[in-house]
């Protein structure tokens, strides 16, 4: 069994990176990185059968049998990420939204394509395609709700978040921020609140070890369907994060997908503010290149 993997670390942070923003998901980070198949099934084998190897055999053992450097390797590239990130994308959000928004619009989209290219005969089960773009665009016309930050609701937020957070196309943080919940789980990592902090964790630790059993299961029986799912759900997730908004009154939001915002075409919104169009076309398209870029040295590796 192999140690600490700087690799897997790198791609830790980047899943990080993404979880951070509202309308990006960890998940794709991992899809076009070439760890998501291991990641899944490494999470699945954590269960009591892996407590009893613990307890039975001793560490040694219970990481062989969890293949435990791997996740060790990403999940601290993840806290890491999200400690030192969490900040610094925070600033992009409220400083320069449109620029974030349209590297974040790039990757997706190139994400999509890789995932398609996966699908056998993908035009066969356009039917789930449609059905995951549909499930995304509707999650993307929900709009925040308001519910107090107590350990109860960060704990079933977590386990909430955490399930779109797995799912490459739908954001945990965008979810967090439907339920309210954003704010106060941001400011708990800046603050490091450590009750709100483990309350948020638990809660994702239990909706992970329930969801990735369903994930399993689905890539095993159902890997076309699934594919052809979260191709639509990653095109659908496009309306989330698309750079253009304004709100419900037609005027500039006080802050990155504040409630009731709606998309609008970058000609419409410069009839209040700067567009950014070719700063932002340009860097959508670099990430485009990116994704393209990592997922063939991905392969390569």
């Amino acid at each position: 069994m192999k140690g600490f993997s700087l690799g897997v670390f790198v791609r830790g942070m980047a899943m990080g990176a993404a979880d951070v923003v509202p309308g990006v998901s960890g998940g794709t980070v991992a899809f076009i990185t070439g760890i998501y198949d291991e990641l899944i099934e490494s999470l699945k084998s954590c269960n009591l059968q892996a407590l009893q190897v613990l307890f039975k055999s001793g560490p040694m053992a219970f990481l062989q049998l969890i293949n435990g450097y791997f996740l060790l390797s990403l999940m601290l590239g993840i806290v890491v990420s999200v400690v030192s990130l969490a900040r610094l994308i925070s600033y992009g959000l409220h400083e320069h939204p449109l620029p974030l928004a349209a590297l974040f619009f790039g990757l997706i989209l190139a994400s999509a394509i890789i995932v398609y290219q996966q699908i056998p005969q993908g035009i066969k089960h356009v039917g789930w395609l449609i059905l995951g773009l549909g499930f995304a665009v509707l999650i993307g016309e929900l709009r925040p709700a308001e519910i107090t930050a107590t350990p109860l609701t960060l704990f079933l937020s977590g386990a909430l978040a955490i399930c779109a957070m797995i799912l490459p196309g739908i954001s945990g943080s965008f979810i967090l921020l439907l339920l309210g919940m954003y704010e106060p789980v941001i400011n708990a990592v800046k603050q490091l609140e450590l009750i709100s902090l483990l309350s948020f964790v638990a809660g994702c630790a239990v909706g992970l070890m329930l969801f990735v059993r369903l994930l399993s299961w689905l890539m095993h029986h159902h890997r076309p369907q699934l594919l052809a799912t979260l191709t639509g759900i990653l095109i659908g997730s496009l309306t989330i994060i698309w750079p253009w908004k304004l709100g419900a009154d037609g005027q500039l939001l006080a802050e990155s997908l504040a409630p009731g915002w709606q998309n609008v075409m970058p000609w419409d919104y410069a009839n209040l503010a700067d567009p950014q169009l070719m700063v932002s076309l340009m860097i959508a398209i670099a990430g485009v290149f990116l994704v393209l870029l990592i997922e063939r040295l991905a392969k390569t590796n």
